[in-house]
């Protein structure tokens, strides 16, 4: 049997609760032929409540299905990821009160990075996350699964040039911080309770430096062991998380 690939499909138990409880749209969830076990039943139920087309299916063929080997038993179909614009972003901060707090990834192209990113961010209390269009990890299966469906409720927008959108970012007053190993200032040390953008680069290479030389700042994680860097996504969680706790979020 040919394998079946689809747009767009959500993988996992959790991830497909999560988009299940965010009332997006959701075209048909496939489960294991006899999988009856645990969270399975409460995604049963709320499918059926919400009049979610169910289908069972054998063991061998969800396996063909499924992208990410990890399906737990249950996949969604779903239409293509729908991203928003900057300026949606900034209205999300507007509506909360707040100081926009946003993130922007200068070509994170693992999708489990991305995931986890957004996962971070999300519990973070970020009002969106900023894409280049090329060359970068997209919201798929993947990115999906391992932000254990945090994707459902964090606005992500594409931009073609990322360059041109930290210009447009500061015209809105947002100070954008970039993180780089090769500079003077901790991250401790920066102020981050105003409106805010903070860059995070590629796993291997950083951030461009057409995109360094935009940023207001830059900062670094200091590291006393004999590795040198650490992973996107744990540098995007430890300075998030500094943000948050001078902003009074913690």
């Amino acid at each position: 049997m040919e394998k079946e690939i689809y747009n767009d499909q959500i993988e996992g138990r959790n991830a497909v609760l999560e988009l299940l409880e965010s009332g997006k749209d959701i075209n048909k969830i496939f489960i294991t032929k006899g999988e009856r076990h645990g969270s399975i039943n409460k995604i049963i139920r709320i499918a059926k409540e919400n009049k979610v087309i169910l289908v069972e299916r054998e063991k061998r063929q969800m396996e063909e299905m499924s992208q990410t080997q990890n399906y737990q038993g249950v996949i969604a179909l779903v239409p293509p990821y729908e991203y928003c614009e900057v300026e949606d972003i900034l209205q999300e901060a507007k509506q909360r009160g707040e100081e926009p707090f946003v993130l922007i990834l200068d070509g994170i192209q693992d999708p489990h990075n991305l995931g986890s990113i957004i996962r971070t961010a999300e519990t973070a209390g970020v009002h969106g996350i900023i894409l280049p269009k090329r060359r970068a990890a997209t919201v798929n299966s993947t990115v999906n699964k391992v932000s254990a469906g945090a994707v459902q409720h964090m606005k992500i927008a594409r931009v073609t040039n990322i360059s041109d959108t930290i210009e447009q970012l500061k015209k809105e007053g947002l100070w954008i911080c970039g993180t780089d190993m090769n500079t003077n200032s901790n991250y401790y040390e920066q102020d981050f309770k105003g409106a805010i953008g903070i860059v995070i680069g590629n796993e291997g290479s950083g951030i461009s430096p057409k995109v360094k030389n935009n940023c207001d700042f830059l900062v670094k994680i200091p590291m006393k062991g004999k590795i040198t860097s650490l992973n996107a996504s744990v540098s995007a969680g430890i300075v998030m998380y500094e943000a948050i706790r001078q902003r009074g979020q913690a």
